[in-house]
């Protein structure tokens, strides 16, 4: 293991935002240039969507065909907004959030009734 590969990592520990579960993590990553690049863990009170986005792009998929997001308080807990503009770059205006309990269906939402009025892709095409 490269030495530096560990300082890094340990610095980045050292900055983890975990106040939830206080177990906090640092990682680095080497690439085949030689350059390390770290991070750590940012806990917050939502974006397991985020989480889950990331596995999805990861094993080769971009297309959002539905969200399910679940949580054992019994609210409804819809996307954040840092979420709802990740579920928008790989979902169209109409791909369905369902936001449940434990027990089942809590609200249905339409991903353009969460983030109306979005910034996509589109707007990045019509500036070139």
């Amino acid at each position: 293991m490269h030495n530096k590969l560990l300082t890094a990592a340990l610095a980045a520990m050292k900055n983890a935002h975990a106040p939830y579960s206080n177990f906090q993590v640092g990682a680095a990553v080497l690439d085949a240039d030689g350059n390390i690049y770290s991070g750590c863990n940012v806990e917050n009170a939502a974006c397991a969507e985020a989480a889950a986005i990331a596995a999805m792009v990861t094993a080769g998929y971009t297309q959002i065909q539905q969200i399910c997001i679940v949580s054992y308080s019994g609210k409804n807990v819809p996307p954040c907004g840092g979420c709802r503009q990740k579920i928008n770059e790989f979902a169209t205006p109409e791909t369905p959030i369902f936001v449940c309990a434990p027990e089942g269906l809590l609200q249905k939402f339409l991903l353009k009734d969460l983030l109306p009025y979005s910034f996509d892709r589109q707007h990045l095409e019509d500036s070139e």
